[in-house]
């Protein structure tokens, strides 16, 4: 029997293939972003079943195929099941995972973008905290993980906004959901944060488009 590869990670993505398989998109720690099949997790009473659905955050046993990963079982520690309660919050963790895919690369450590993702999406269940900010926070901290970014703001804002952008880029994920911003100051690091990305990324994200219909 091959020998099975433990991965903690989450899954991004996840599509069916065939009438019993699913495709699985994983960030993890240790080898980055993978694809993985489970095979028969469509089948009635399957146990890989309920692991294969974005969001679910765990170990991943796997073992090597010649293309890919396949999915062997799963230990799962948090489904973020509170996510599937709200619609706007399961709008913009959906965004992050699409982001998280982007940036993530095969073979590569991925643990400070699975961190950020997770702290990100315990961020979205603080009714405190606008999930406009978190979008901010997490989209400023993942493109520095990805290495597309400036150090400063891309334009002249307020003090008050360079701070907080300053601060985004270089507090510990523990503390980075510590914090609110003025409306004027979160509609400046917004300007500055959009001027980024559309400096640095080549392609559109769709998971926040039902919430502008919404509107």
């Amino acid at each position: 029997m091959r020998e099975t590869i433990e991965l903690t990670g989450m899954v991004l993505k996840a599509t069916p293939v065939g009438d019993y398989d699913r495709r699985l998109v994983i960030l993890t720690r240790e080898r980055g972003k993978i694809t993985a099949f489970a095979r028969g997790a469509k089948r009635p009473g399957n146990l890989l079943m309920a692991v294969c659905r974005p969001f679910v955050f765990g170990i991943f046993r796997v073992y090597e195929g010649r293309d890919a990963y396949n999915l062997h079982s799963a230990e799962v520690r948090n489904y973020f099941t509170e996510l599937a309660q709200d619609v706007e919050a399961t709008c913009y963790g959906s965004y992050f995972l699409e982001f998280a895919e982007y940036y993530s690369r095969e073979n590569l450590d991925g643990g400070e973008l699975l961190l950020l993702l997770y702290q990100s999406l315990r961020a979205l269940l603080k009714p405190a905290l606008p999930n406009s900010l978190v979008q901010l926070i997490f989209e400023l901290r993942a493109m520095k993980a990805g290495g597309e970014y400036t150090e400063f703001p891309p334009k002249e804002v307020s003090e008050s906004a360079t701070y907080a952008w300053q601060y985004i880029l270089e507090t510990p994920f523990e503390s980075l959901y510590t914090f609110v911003l003025k409306p004027e100051v979160e509609k400046e690091l917004k300007s500055c944060v959009e001027l980024n990305k559309r400096r640095f990324i080549d392609r559109p994200f769709h998971s926040l488009e039902i919430l502008e219909m919404m509107k």
